[in-house]
C-alpha cells in the first residue's frame, strides 16, 4: 500500500502522530484508542506495508516507530499544490520587524519614564 492510502484512516493517522512523540507497544497504543488490540495489529501493519512504521523486537515485546521518510511522497505532493505554502518571508523583513519592534518598545518605555517623572516632580 502506498503512503496515502494507508494514511486516508484517521486510526492510522493518529497512530502516526502517537508514533511521532516516540516508540510505542502495541498495548500502549491500543490503550489510547477505542478499538482491540488486534485491530490495531492490523493498522500497524498496513502502516508497516507503506513504509511508514517499523518494528522492533526488545524482549519479548514489538516496539513501533514511526518512519518519517516514509511520508515524504505525502510531503512531496503537498508542497506541489499551488498555494499550499505561503509566501515565503524574506529574512531581512524579518530582521526589520524585530528592529521595529525594538524601537517600539524602547519608545514606549521612555514614554511612561517622563510621564513618572512628571508626576514625582509636579512640573
Amino acid at each position: 500500500m502506498d503512503p496515502f492510502g494507508a494514511i486516508a484512516d484517521p486510526v492510522r493517522r493518529a497512530l502516526l502522530q502517537r508514533l511521532g512523540r516516540g516508540p510505542a507497544r502495541v498495548v500502549d497504543l491500543t490503550a489510547e484508542h477505542e478499538i482491540s488490540r488486534p485491530a490495531i495489529s492490523r493498522h500497524l501493519r498496513v502502516l508497516g506495508e507503506a513504509g511508514l512504521v517499523s518494528a522492533e523486537d526488545v524482549g519479548r515485546e514489538r516496539h513501533y516507530r514511526l518512519e518519517a521518510a516514509g511520508l515524504q511522497p505525502v510531503r512531496a505532493w503537498l508542497e506541489a499544490l499551488p498555494g499550499a505554502s505561503g509566501p515565503r518571508i524574506p529574512e531581512h523583513a524579518l530582521d526589520g520587524l524585530d528592529l521595529e519592534v525594538r524601537r517600539t518598545g524602547r519608545d514606549r518605555r521612555a514614554t511612561e519614564r517622563d510621564t513618572q517623572q512628571t508626576k514625582e516632580t509636579g512640573s
